[in-house]
Protein backbone atom coordinates (compact mmCIF):
# COMPACT_ATOMS: atom_id res chain seq x y z
CA UNK A 1 0.00 0.00 0.00
CA UNK A 2 2.81 2.12 0.54
CA UNK A 3 4.07 2.70 -3.08
CA UNK A 4 0.12 3.47 -3.83
CA UNK A 5 -0.28 6.46 -0.94
CA UNK A 6 3.04 7.94 -2.55
CA UNK A 7 1.97 8.07 -6.07
CA UNK A 8 -1.75 9.38 -4.84
CA UNK A 9 0.45 11.84 -2.91
CA UNK A 10 2.54 12.96 -5.98
CA UNK A 11 -0.04 13.13 -8.22
CA UNK A 12 -1.96 15.46 -6.10
CA UNK A 13 1.09 17.61 -5.69
CA UNK A 14 1.85 17.69 -9.27
CA UNK A 15 -2.00 18.16 -9.93
CA UNK A 16 -2.31 21.19 -7.17
CA UNK A 17 0.89 22.87 -8.53
CA UNK A 18 -0.37 22.51 -12.67
CA UNK A 19 -3.94 24.21 -11.35
CA UNK A 20 -1.93 27.07 -9.59
CA UNK A 21 0.38 27.82 -12.52
CA UNK A 22 -2.74 28.37 -14.62
CA UNK A 23 -4.47 30.28 -11.89
CA UNK A 24 -1.17 32.33 -11.26
CA UNK A 25 -1.00 32.74 -15.17
CA UNK A 26 -4.22 34.13 -15.40
CA UNK A 27 -4.61 36.15 -12.61
CA UNK A 28 -0.64 38.12 -13.88
CA UNK A 29 -3.19 39.14 -16.99
CA UNK A 30 -5.31 41.15 -14.73
CA UNK A 31 -2.11 43.13 -13.37
CA UNK A 32 -3.05 42.47 -9.63
CA UNK A 33 -0.29 42.13 -7.00
CA UNK A 34 1.18 39.16 -5.92
CA UNK A 35 -0.70 37.04 -8.74
CA UNK A 36 1.90 34.02 -8.26
CA UNK A 37 0.85 33.84 -4.82
CA UNK A 38 -3.34 35.01 -5.05
CA UNK A 39 -3.75 32.73 -8.67
CA UNK A 40 -2.97 29.50 -6.90
CA UNK A 41 -4.63 29.95 -4.20
CA UNK A 42 -7.59 30.51 -5.87
CA UNK A 43 -7.72 28.73 -8.57
CA UNK A 44 -7.02 25.42 -5.66
CA UNK A 45 -9.66 26.67 -3.48
CA UNK A 46 -11.86 26.44 -6.59
CA UNK A 47 -10.71 23.11 -7.83
CA UNK A 48 -10.82 21.50 -4.15
CA UNK A 49 -14.61 22.16 -3.64
CA UNK A 50 -15.53 20.53 -6.40
CA UNK A 51 -13.47 17.57 -4.77
CA UNK A 52 -10.49 17.05 -7.26
CA UNK A 53 -7.60 16.40 -4.97
CA UNK A 54 -5.42 19.00 -5.01
CA UNK A 55 -2.80 18.57 -1.84
CA UNK A 56 0.55 20.28 -1.17
CA UNK A 57 1.89 17.52 1.43
CA UNK A 58 3.46 20.02 4.90
CA UNK A 59 7.01 18.02 4.31
CA UNK A 60 7.18 20.26 1.19
CA UNK A 61 5.79 23.16 2.74
CA UNK A 62 8.05 23.02 4.73
CA UNK A 63 11.14 23.18 2.99
CA UNK A 64 9.53 26.29 1.44
CA UNK A 65 9.14 27.91 4.15
CA UNK A 66 12.58 27.26 5.23
CA UNK A 67 13.64 28.53 2.10
CA UNK A 68 11.48 31.85 3.12
CA UNK A 69 13.15 32.04 6.44
CA UNK A 70 16.54 32.61 4.97
CA UNK A 71 15.22 35.04 2.88
CA UNK A 72 13.72 36.78 5.46
CA UNK A 73 16.61 36.28 7.78
CA UNK A 74 19.03 37.66 5.00
CA UNK A 75 16.99 41.49 5.24
CA UNK A 76 19.02 41.95 9.61
CA UNK A 77 21.58 44.63 8.88
CA UNK A 78 23.51 45.87 11.92
CA UNK A 79 22.02 49.31 11.10
CA UNK A 80 18.45 47.33 12.45
CA UNK A 81 19.97 46.97 16.06
CA UNK A 82 19.15 50.59 16.60
CA UNK A 83 15.54 50.28 16.03
CA UNK A 84 14.90 47.69 17.97
CA UNK A 85 14.87 50.15 20.75
CA UNK A 86 11.59 51.59 19.40
CA UNK A 87 10.06 48.57 19.29
CA UNK A 88 8.42 47.77 22.88
CA UNK A 89 5.91 50.70 22.68
CA UNK A 90 4.57 48.93 19.30
CA UNK A 91 4.61 45.21 20.80
CA UNK A 92 2.29 47.15 23.57
CA UNK A 93 0.15 48.19 21.22
CA UNK A 94 0.11 44.83 19.69
CA UNK A 95 -1.29 43.09 22.34
CA UNK A 96 -3.48 45.67 22.99
CA UNK A 97 -4.76 45.78 19.33
CA UNK A 98 -4.89 41.65 19.58
CA UNK A 99 -7.40 41.93 22.29
CA UNK A 100 -9.30 44.54 21.16
CA UNK A 101 -9.66 42.89 17.41
CA UNK A 102 -10.62 39.54 19.27
CA UNK A 103 -12.83 40.48 21.15
CA UNK A 104 -14.69 42.49 18.86
CA UNK A 105 -14.08 39.06 16.16
CA UNK A 106 -15.21 36.97 18.72
CA UNK A 107 -19.07 39.25 19.57
CA UNK A 108 -19.54 38.43 15.88
CA UNK A 109 -19.12 34.06 15.91
CA UNK A 110 -21.46 34.44 18.87
CA UNK A 111 -24.43 36.32 16.84
CA UNK A 112 -23.79 33.72 14.30
CA UNK A 113 -24.27 30.72 16.48
CA UNK A 114 -20.81 30.03 17.54
CA UNK A 115 -20.62 28.41 21.40
CA UNK A 116 -18.55 30.65 23.40
CA UNK A 117 -15.36 28.56 23.15
CA UNK A 118 -15.42 27.64 19.89
CA UNK A 119 -16.17 31.97 19.68
CA UNK A 120 -12.74 33.11 20.87
CA UNK A 121 -10.69 30.45 19.65
CA UNK A 122 -12.06 31.05 15.91
CA UNK A 123 -11.73 34.51 16.79
CA UNK A 124 -7.72 34.82 17.73
CA UNK A 125 -5.57 36.33 15.29
CA UNK A 126 -2.95 33.38 15.25
CA UNK A 127 -1.21 30.31 16.50
CA UNK A 128 -3.77 28.21 14.74
CA UNK A 129 -2.66 25.01 15.43
CA UNK A 130 -2.71 26.05 19.58
CA UNK A 131 -5.89 27.51 19.16
CA UNK A 132 -7.46 24.41 17.70
CA UNK A 133 -6.05 21.94 19.94
CA UNK A 134 -7.28 24.14 22.84
CA UNK A 135 -10.23 25.14 21.85
CA UNK A 136 -11.23 21.45 21.84
CA UNK A 137 -9.93 20.04 24.70
CA UNK A 138 -12.31 23.15 26.20
CA UNK A 139 -15.13 21.74 24.74
CA UNK A 140 -15.38 23.67 21.56
CA UNK A 141 -15.65 22.57 17.76
CA UNK A 142 -12.81 21.68 16.34
CA UNK A 143 -13.45 21.63 12.69
CA UNK A 144 -15.23 24.47 13.19
CA UNK A 145 -12.21 26.81 14.88
CA UNK A 146 -9.89 25.00 12.06
CA UNK A 147 -12.16 26.30 9.02
CA UNK A 148 -12.62 29.44 10.48
CA UNK A 149 -8.64 29.80 11.47
CA UNK A 150 -7.98 28.79 8.04
CA UNK A 151 -10.39 31.12 6.32
CA UNK A 152 -9.02 34.37 8.56
CA UNK A 153 -5.41 33.27 7.44
CA UNK A 154 -6.85 32.96 3.61
CA UNK A 155 -8.88 36.17 3.28
CA UNK A 156 -6.50 38.27 4.94
CA UNK A 157 -4.26 37.40 1.94
CA UNK A 158 -6.46 37.64 -0.57
CA UNK A 159 -7.36 41.48 1.52
CA UNK A 160 -4.53 42.86 1.54
CA UNK A 161 -2.39 42.93 -0.81
CA UNK A 162 -4.80 44.41 -3.35
CA UNK A 163 -5.13 46.88 -0.67
CA UNK A 164 -2.09 48.27 -0.67
CA UNK A 165 -1.66 48.48 -4.18
CA UNK A 166 -4.69 50.65 -4.44
CA UNK A 167 -3.56 53.04 -1.85
CA UNK A 168 0.65 52.79 -1.78
CA UNK A 169 0.85 51.93 -5.68
CA UNK A 170 2.72 48.78 -4.83
CA UNK A 171 4.87 47.14 -7.37
CA UNK A 172 4.86 43.13 -6.11
CA UNK A 173 8.52 41.42 -6.38
CA UNK A 174 10.00 43.58 -8.55
CA UNK A 175 11.61 45.34 -5.70
CA UNK A 176 11.58 42.50 -3.34
CA UNK A 177 13.56 40.34 -5.12
CA UNK A 178 17.01 40.75 -6.40
CA UNK A 179 18.02 39.82 -10.52
CA UNK A 180 20.32 37.05 -9.38
CA UNK A 181 20.43 34.16 -6.81
CA UNK A 182 22.96 35.27 -4.23
CA UNK A 183 24.66 33.10 -1.51
CA UNK A 184 22.84 30.07 -2.91
CA UNK A 185 24.71 27.71 -0.40
CA UNK A 186 22.39 28.99 2.45
CA UNK A 187 20.26 26.69 1.04
CA UNK A 188 22.20 23.28 2.13
CA UNK A 189 21.65 23.97 5.73
CA UNK A 190 18.03 23.39 5.74
CA UNK A 191 18.13 19.63 5.87
CA UNK A 192 20.04 20.52 9.67
CA UNK A 193 17.76 23.24 10.13
CA UNK A 194 14.59 22.04 10.15
CA UNK A 195 14.73 19.30 11.94
CA UNK A 196 16.92 21.19 14.58
CA UNK A 197 14.00 23.68 14.87
CA UNK A 198 11.51 21.07 15.56
CA UNK A 199 14.04 20.21 18.48
CA UNK A 200 14.08 23.56 19.82
CA UNK A 201 10.37 23.12 19.93
CA UNK A 202 10.27 26.70 18.21
CA UNK A 203 6.72 27.64 16.74
CA UNK A 204 6.67 27.48 13.20
CA UNK A 205 9.89 25.84 13.43
CA UNK A 206 10.53 25.82 9.34
CA UNK A 207 10.21 29.39 9.19
CA UNK A 208 11.83 30.80 12.71
CA UNK A 209 15.08 28.44 12.73
CA UNK A 210 16.27 29.30 8.84
CA UNK A 211 15.08 32.64 9.68
CA UNK A 212 17.21 32.73 12.85
CA UNK A 213 20.37 31.46 11.41
CA UNK A 214 20.41 33.77 8.71
CA UNK A 215 19.72 36.55 10.41
CA UNK A 216 22.77 36.16 12.37
CA UNK A 217 24.90 35.45 9.25
CA UNK A 218 23.24 38.72 7.35
CA UNK A 219 24.04 40.67 11.10
CA UNK A 220 27.38 40.46 10.97
CA UNK A 221 27.58 40.36 7.32
CA UNK A 222 28.44 37.14 6.16
CA UNK A 223 26.22 36.08 3.69
CA UNK A 224 22.34 36.64 2.79
CA UNK A 225 20.18 34.89 0.23
CA UNK A 226 18.15 36.36 -1.92
CA UNK A 227 16.14 35.46 -4.94
CA UNK A 228 15.23 36.43 -8.31
CA UNK A 229 11.90 37.01 -9.46
CA UNK A 230 11.50 33.47 -11.27
CA UNK A 231 12.33 32.01 -7.87
CA UNK A 232 10.43 34.01 -5.57
CA UNK A 233 7.31 33.30 -8.19
CA UNK A 234 8.40 29.52 -7.47
CA UNK A 235 7.90 29.97 -4.28
CA UNK A 236 4.90 31.92 -3.80
CA UNK A 237 3.21 29.42 -6.91
CA UNK A 238 3.66 26.31 -3.58
CA UNK A 239 2.64 28.18 -0.78
CA UNK A 240 -0.75 29.80 -2.68
CA UNK A 241 -1.32 26.02 -3.66
CA UNK A 242 -0.80 25.07 0.02
CA UNK A 243 -3.37 27.43 0.87
CA UNK A 244 -6.14 26.89 -1.08
CA UNK A 245 -5.71 23.29 -1.06
CA UNK A 246 -6.43 23.10 2.54
CA UNK A 247 -10.26 23.10 2.22
CA UNK A 248 -9.89 20.10 0.30
CA UNK A 249 -13.15 17.16 1.27
CA UNK A 250 -15.04 20.50 2.51
CA UNK A 251 -18.53 21.13 1.13
CA UNK A 252 -19.43 23.74 -1.33
CA UNK A 253 -22.46 24.79 1.18
CA UNK A 254 -20.43 24.74 4.48
CA UNK A 255 -17.47 26.83 3.09
CA UNK A 256 -19.64 29.75 1.64
CA UNK A 257 -21.34 29.87 5.05
CA UNK A 258 -18.40 30.35 6.97
CA UNK A 259 -16.79 31.96 4.18
CA UNK A 260 -18.85 35.08 5.12
CA UNK A 261 -18.95 34.59 8.77
CA UNK A 262 -15.19 34.77 8.00
CA UNK A 263 -14.80 37.43 5.72
CA UNK A 264 -16.71 39.95 8.38
CA UNK A 265 -14.91 38.90 10.99
CA UNK A 266 -11.50 39.47 9.10
CA UNK A 267 -12.56 42.97 8.31
CA UNK A 268 -13.51 43.80 11.79
CA UNK A 269 -10.59 42.41 12.98
CA UNK A 270 -8.53 44.52 10.32
CA UNK A 271 -10.80 47.77 11.38
CA UNK A 272 -9.64 47.59 14.83
CA UNK A 273 -5.87 46.45 14.26
CA UNK A 274 -5.42 49.59 11.20
CA UNK A 275 -6.12 52.15 15.09
CA UNK A 276 -3.67 50.14 16.38
CA UNK A 277 -1.58 50.27 13.40
CA UNK A 278 -2.27 54.07 13.04
CA UNK A 279 -1.07 54.82 16.73
CA UNK A 280 1.91 52.84 15.84
CA UNK A 281 2.60 54.75 13.09
CA UNK A 282 1.60 58.32 14.93
CA UNK A 283 3.75 57.21 18.16
CA UNK A 284 6.64 55.09 16.72
CA UNK A 285 6.63 56.64 13.39
CA UNK A 286 6.86 53.38 11.61
CA UNK A 287 4.87 53.73 8.01
CA UNK A 288 1.67 52.61 8.00
CA UNK A 289 1.43 49.95 5.64
CA UNK A 290 4.01 48.39 7.52
CA UNK A 291 2.29 48.96 10.66
CA UNK A 292 -1.00 46.87 9.12
CA UNK A 293 1.20 44.15 8.07
CA UNK A 294 2.64 44.16 11.41
CA UNK A 295 -0.91 43.94 13.41
CA UNK A 296 -2.42 42.01 10.44
CA UNK A 297 -4.84 38.95 11.80
CA UNK A 298 -2.67 36.28 9.50
CA UNK A 299 -0.11 33.54 10.34
CA UNK A 300 3.61 34.75 10.74
CA UNK A 301 4.98 32.36 7.57
CA UNK A 302 2.05 34.27 5.33
CA UNK A 303 2.65 37.48 6.24
CA UNK A 304 6.59 37.27 5.97
CA UNK A 305 5.78 35.97 2.34
CA UNK A 306 3.73 39.36 1.97
CA UNK A 307 6.12 41.41 3.72
CA UNK A 308 9.37 40.03 1.63
CA UNK A 309 7.00 40.49 -1.83
CA UNK A 310 5.75 43.88 -1.08
CA UNK A 311 9.31 45.12 0.44
CA UNK A 312 7.75 46.15 3.17
CA UNK A 313 10.29 45.52 6.16
CA UNK A 314 10.13 42.02 6.60
CA UNK A 315 11.84 42.16 9.82
CA UNK A 316 9.68 43.97 11.84
CA UNK A 317 6.78 42.40 10.79
CA UNK A 318 7.78 38.74 11.52
CA UNK A 319 9.08 40.35 15.05
CA UNK A 320 5.35 41.47 15.73
CA UNK A 321 4.05 38.33 14.66
CA UNK A 322 5.88 36.23 16.35
CA UNK A 323 5.23 37.98 19.82
CA UNK A 324 1.83 37.89 18.97
CA UNK A 325 2.10 34.14 18.25
CA UNK A 326 3.90 33.38 21.50
CA UNK A 327 1.27 35.64 23.57
CA UNK A 328 -1.48 33.84 22.35
CA UNK A 329 -0.10 30.62 23.48
CA UNK A 330 1.05 31.62 26.75
CA UNK A 331 -2.80 33.13 27.24
CA UNK A 332 -4.65 30.55 25.93
CA UNK A 333 -4.81 28.12 28.58
CA UNK A 334 -5.76 30.91 30.90
CA UNK A 335 -8.57 32.20 29.05
CA UNK A 336 -9.89 28.99 28.21
CA UNK A 337 -9.99 27.79 32.01
CA UNK A 338 -11.93 31.23 32.59
CA UNK A 339 -14.25 30.13 29.34
CA UNK A 340 -14.98 27.03 31.12
CA UNK A 341 -15.13 28.47 35.03
CA UNK A 342 -18.28 30.39 33.09
CA UNK A 343 -20.41 27.14 31.26
CA UNK A 344 -19.94 26.05 34.53
CA UNK A 345 -21.70 28.44 36.57
CA UNK A 346 -25.24 28.07 35.17
CA UNK A 347 -24.84 24.36 36.87
CA UNK A 348 -23.29 24.91 39.77
CA UNK A 349 -26.37 27.90 40.72
CA UNK A 350 -28.99 25.13 39.67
Amino acid sequence: MRPNVNRATVLALARALAVGAVGGALLQLTGLPLAWMLGPLLANLLVSMRGVDVRVPEGFRAWMLGVMGLVLGSRVTPQLAARILDWPLSVALLLAGVMASTAVAAAWYRRRGFDAVSAWFSAAPGAMSAMILTGERCGGDPRRIAVTQSLRVVLVILLLPPLFWALEDVDPVADAATPSLEDPWLLLLLPVLLPLGRWLRLPTPALLAPLLVAALMSGLDWARLSLPPLGMNLMLLVMGSAFGARFRGLSGARLKRYFVDGLVAALLALLVLSLFAEAIHQLVGVPRDVALLALAPGGIGELAILAVALDLDPIYVAFHHLVRMVALMFLAPFWARRLQRRADMPERHE
